[in-house]
């Protein structure tokens, strides 16, 4: 399956008005923003867990990372709720559930193959930081390192917000909106832009928090 899978052209899916595709996994439902493969693929992915679902015991060949968006995600190692973002290196082990539901943004083999770091960051305890680079942008630093940043930006109202990176450059709409090129962008909508690649984004009446994620697109990684 390929979804997006131009990495070297601007992708956009406004993930709200997607449909959601059941997984094979009773009571996990999807709307898939990119993908290369099959059931195992590079992906990135909103993911619904309907009450009391859980999917088996399994191991991350590539690594995942996620972002809990609603509700509350369960695995073995604790009980995430929103905000919260994980990073489970390739070759790493768990059983996620989730027993009132919650919806995650996920992205799979997306890793460094040698990466064995293990995160959680519970953002929402997390302090505010200016942006050194963009005076009007307040951030909070989630993971970085040789090959990628990503962090959560807060927007102020009724501004132009510079977006894009040598290495490509990912966002996710977490509240409110902002416009780009003639069209609205609002929660859950995604825009993925290639290497080099820098736009102005303009933001409405209301602050805007994104999900974003830079320099991570100049080496594409699938699975076999």
């Amino acid at each position: 399956m390929q979804i997006n899978a131009d990495f070297n052209t601007v992708a956009i899916e406004h993930g709200g008005a997607l449909d959601w595709v059941p997984s094979p996994i009773k009571g996990v439902h999807r709307r898939m923003l990119d993908r290369v493969g099959g059931e195992v693929a590079r992906a990135t992915t909103i993911v619904r867990f309907d009450e009391n679902s859980q999917f088996d015991a399994h191991i991350h060949g590539g690594g995942e990372e996620f972002l809990v968006l609603e509700g509350v995600f369960q695995d073995e190692h604790g009980d995430y709720p929103v905000g919260t973002y994980i990073r489970n290196p390739p070759t790493s082990q768990h059983t996620p559930r989730s027993d009132k539901g919650c919806v995650i943004l996920v992205k799979l083999w997306q890793f460094q193959a040698d990466d064995r770091a293990f995160t959680v960051v519970d953002s929402e305890k997390m302090e505010l930081f200016g942006d050194p680079l963009r005076k009007n942008v307040l951030i909070k630093p989630l993971f970085q390192d040789a090959f990628e940043t990503v962090r959560l930006e807060y927007w102020p109202e009724a501004s132009l917000i510079r977006v894009g990176d040598d290495g490509g450059a990912e966002v996710f709409v977490l509240n409110n909106q902002f416009d780009y090129e003639g069209r609205t962008f609002s929660p859950y909508s995604w825009l993925r832009l290639p290497p080099g690649k820098k736009v102005d984004i303009k933001t409405g009446e209301k602050p805007v928090r994104v999900w974003t994620k830079t320099g991570h697109l100049t080496k594409i990684t699938v699975p076999e």
